[in-house]
């Protein structure tokens, strides 16, 4: 079978030699990253640190997820420390960092590898895959980088750096074997953890979605798209549907000693177990609702406005002076003193809500 390297003995010895001059040029440009061991380095890394880095990097950037590392490992620096964590600490300290679901998969594969597997982590691909909220690009992400296997790890890093250096015009989501596969080719025995991060690397500082600085690129001279100019256009996605409005009603209610009317959501869906303010289901259309107590409601006339993946959301902001003998025993109401109230605790749309609030209650 031929494609555009020829042979297959003539594509071993190119993927040979692609992945000697990637890694050579991850020697000298490696990113420095707090959960990252550089290369060369005779410290091995710490599989605990790479999982933890790697859930908080999904649909999440690095400038983002840098804060958040070094404050969750401060706070919990091994795996068991995290696994005795308290669920709404945990939760508070990942506020910001959007889908949620991934925190209480945190607790639950903290969980599992402290109690079930003596606070180790699986070194194979299957084996990571049986812990909770572990897929299979984060198990081929740990095994490789954690482990040293060579484990196909398919970013969009990754997908977009084969499909330069292929030239594949066939769009996503459509083309990831196909991508998958090409990255597989690559994927050297020695060294496959730094190939792992070198490829990544190569995506997020070079190949960049916008003007990759092609010549400056180590691969410049092999990638076909350089080669036929069709670069910047690649790689092709699948035009994604336009995303719905939804919208809800959220009531901050505020003590007059100044404590605040939270209540924590369910376990389950979008800010699952997070604390937030009182409101409505969110919905296409506006919905009948009652506000969570009784009293003096108005309507700011301020919407908290936020995009999740799936759809936009449009938050009416109600405020009021409450009464906290109004609130039942048995509801998941709660006041929040305002000596111990943190609005960096709250999800992103319930913070914006807040400053809404806040504005109103001061004005």
């Amino acid at each position: 079978m031929r494609d555009e390297f020829g042979t297959s003995d003539a594509r071993d010895t190119l993927a040979g030699e692609l992945a000697g001059t990637l890694l050579a040029w991850y020697d000298r440009h490696a990113r420095d990253l707090p959960w990252r061991v550089p290369p060369g380095s005779n410290v091995a890394p710490d599989p605990y640190r790479i999982w933890l880095s790697e859930v908080m990097l999904q649909q999440t950037t690095v400038a983002a997820v840098k804060a958040y590392f070094e404050r969750f490992t401060t706070l919990w620096p091994r795996v068991t420390d995290l696994a005795e964590a308290e669920d709404d600490r945990v939760l508070a300290e990942w506020a910001g960092l959007g889908y949620y679901a991934r925190a209480r998969n945190l607790l639950k594969c903290a969980r599992t590898v402290a109690r079930d597997l003596g606070g180790t982590f699986p070194d194979s691909e299957e084996g990571l895959l049986a812990l909770p909220g572990i897929g299979p690009y984060t198990a081929a992400a740990i095994s490789a980088i954690a482990f040293d296997r060579p484990a196909v790890v398919l970013d969009g890093n990754v997908e977009r750096v084969m499909a330069r250096l292929h030239d594949i015009h066939d769009p996503l989501p459509g083309s990831k074997t196909t991508l998958k596969a090409r990255a597989e080719a690559l994927t050297p025995q020695n060294r496959p953890g730094d190939y792992a991060q070198a490829v990544m690397d190569l995506g997020a500082t070079i190949c960049t979605p916008r003007s990759p600085a092609c010549g400056i690129c180590p691969w410049r001279d092999p990638c076909a798209a350089r080669d036929r100019g069709t670069q910047s256009e690649l790689p092709k996605k699948t035009p994604k549907k336009a995303k719905p409005i939804r919208q809800g009603i959220a009531y901050v209610g505020r003590t007059p000693g100044g404590d605040w009317l939270l209540e924590k959501r369910p376990d389950s869906g979008l800010l699952g177990g997070m604390l937030g303010w009182p409101g409505t289901a969110w919905a296409e259309a506006p919905q009948d609702h009652a506000p969570p107590l009784p009293a003096n409601w108005r309507d700011t006339g301020a919407e908290a406005r936020h995009t999740f993946t799936h759809f936009h959301l449009r938050l009416a902001v109600q405020v009021a002076v409450i009464d906290p003998g109004q609130i039942p025993g048995d509801s998941a109401l709660r006041l929040v003193p305002a000596q111990e109230f943190r609005p960096s605790d709250l999800p992103t749309v319930m913070r914006k809500a807040f400053d809404l609030g806040r504005t109103a209650f001061d004005s």
